[in-house]
């Protein structure tokens, strides 16, 4: 029981900081989507949402 005071505070210390740091990516993840929404609904589109040219079964791309 010498070292009980370091063990639980260690614990504890690294138990807060996971929790800060899901809280954080949460709220970050949250805020980018919000700032997404507001440019999609401005009109500004994503690159990934253009069309993209196909594959040919020989696995050359080809104009679509």
């Amino acid at each position: 029981m010498k070292y009980a005071f370091y063990v639980f505070s260690s614990y504890g210390v690294a138990g807060v900081l996971t929790l800060c740091l899901i809280a954080w990516v949460w709220l970050d993840g949250r805020a980018r989507r919000q700032e997404l929404a507001e440019l999609e609904a401005s009109g500004i589109r994503r690159r990934s949402a253009a069309a993209r040219p196909s594959a040919d079964p020989s696995g050359r791309e080809t104009e679509a």
